[in-house]
């Protein structure tokens, strides 16, 4: 969920291994894994992936796992039917404290198992398919050009986070779902306060109640009124003729909002940061606006923003790059990892959206990748192409130096991002 800048790995070797993991009695021990450069994985990862691929480590709960570093690991653990994501098991390995004991009592979908993890699924899928989400592109489009030229119109500086990324992925989202503009910011605060690593479990919880509380109201309104939004369509073709509580129905629409708007958020923000960073990358993609959707699978790549959200316990005893895991450990595939690794993609830190066969796994992989990853390429592309179309003068308003990144959040991004043009 984080860049997990407290998570630590076992002992490195005083010389290297050439591959073979460390020993597997030797104790976890601490050391940072943290993004020094924003757009490359943590440092950490590369050493792990040679000398200790599958590595336990201690969280900052203070509870052991293992995390897992190699692209071809990543995907088979994410794919392996052996693996459960319930959020309810022991050693689940939750990185915050708090947050499995929210997470069990509210039971966010993507925290659970087939069948009950296929059921909710099955119910999302029809609105997130790719002829869905390609005939919102004109609603977002309009959307887009409406939050820029409130941006514009205030003028600079500008604070890029809150004035246009966050605004964009927060309206997308709740027009989607047919929440109203008037409770956009309500939405903010509480997927801020939900995402954190640093809100306790009565500050999650008292956030996630907030937010029920105004779900239960809309889903009472369609019920009597029926509208064109998904809020709508769960209400009529579920809530009423498919035997799912109303409980289940908001921890749907829950993580639907939370997942939605944070990563999104994130994306938008940290790719204008590195174009800005890198120019020549902004000015091909301004001659060139054929290579948006290239550019973006690239940047989700590159960026990884949701390192650490595949979460798992092995349900039984697996092995990984010949190391085995016990049943009921808890394993955390790291995205960054597997997106960075040189045996997969050809000279990894460079950004190159002329990249073919850019097979990554920014949104995660096997029967719990991202159901929503359609409309956040849309976004992004629509984001990134209508301002590198409309504001050729965007810079950065501040020093370099002085940007903060988010480490302690469910996705790794950006604190504030000042603008001008």
């Amino acid at each position: 969920m984080t860049t997990p800048a407290s998570l630590t790995a076992s002992d490195t070797p005083d010389e290297p291994t050439t591959g073979a993991a460390s020993d597997p009695a030797a104790p976890p021990r601490d050391f940072p894994i943290q993004r020094g450069c924003p757009f490359a994985a943590p440092a950490e990862y590369a050493a792990m992936r040679v000398d200790d691929p599958v590595a336990r480590v201690t969280l900052p709960t203070k509870r052991e796992a293992w995390v897992v570093t190699r692209y071809d690991d990543v995907r088979e653990l994410l794919s392996d039917p052996r693996v459960s994501a319930d959020i309810r098991r022991p050693n689940f390995p939750a990185l915050g404290e708090g947050e499995q004991e929210a997470g069990a009592r509210f039971r966010p979908f993507i925290r659970t198992d087939a069948p009950e993890h296929t059921r909710y699924r099955r119910m999302l899928l029809p609105v997130f398919t790719v002829r869905r989400v390609r005939a919102m592109q004109p609603a977002v489009q309009a959307r887009v050009d409406e939050i820029l030229d409130g941006m514009l119109a205030v003028g600079g500086p500008a604070d890029f986070v809150s004035a246009y990324a966050n605004a964009v992925s927060t309206s997308v989202i709740c027009e989607l779902l047919g929440i109203p503009r008037k409770n956009l910011e309500f939405f903010r605060d509480v997927t801020r306060i939900s995402g954190s690593r640093n809100s306790t479990a009565e500050q999650v919880s008292e956030a996630l109640g907030g937010l029920f509380g105004l779900l239960a109201e809309l889903i009472a309104e369609r019920r009597e009124e029926p509208r064109d939004d998904l809020i709508s369509k769960l209400v009529t073709e579920h809530l009423i003729t498919d035997n799912v509580t109303m409980d289940q129905l908001l921890s749907t629409l829950g993580i639907t909002i939370n997942a939605g708007r944070e990563t999104t958020t994130s994306m938008i923000a940290l790719s204008t940061l590195l174009l800005l960073d890198q120019p020549e990358l902004m000015e091909e993609l301004r001659r060139d606006a054929s290579l948006m959707p290239a550019a973006v699978d690239e940047l989700l790549r590159v960026l990884s923003v949701a390192d650490s959200i595949p979460l798992r316990v092995a349900a039984e005893e697996i092995e990984l790059s010949g190391r085995t895991v016990p049943a009921d450990d808890g394993v955390i595939a790291l995205l960054a990892g597997a997106n960075h690794d040189p045996e997969q993609f050809d000279d990894p830190e460079r950004v190159d959206f002329h990249r073919t066969d850019n097979h990554h796994v920014a949104f995660g992989y096997g029967v719990h990748q991202c159901i929503g990853q359609h409309l956040a390429r849309l976004e992004v592309e629509v984001a990134l192409e209508t301002l590198i179309r409309r504001v050729p003068t965007l810079r950065l308003a501040g020093d370099r130096d002085q940007v903060a990144f988010k480490h302690d959040s469910a996705t790794f991004g950006l604190e504030e991002l000042m603008v001008t043009w």
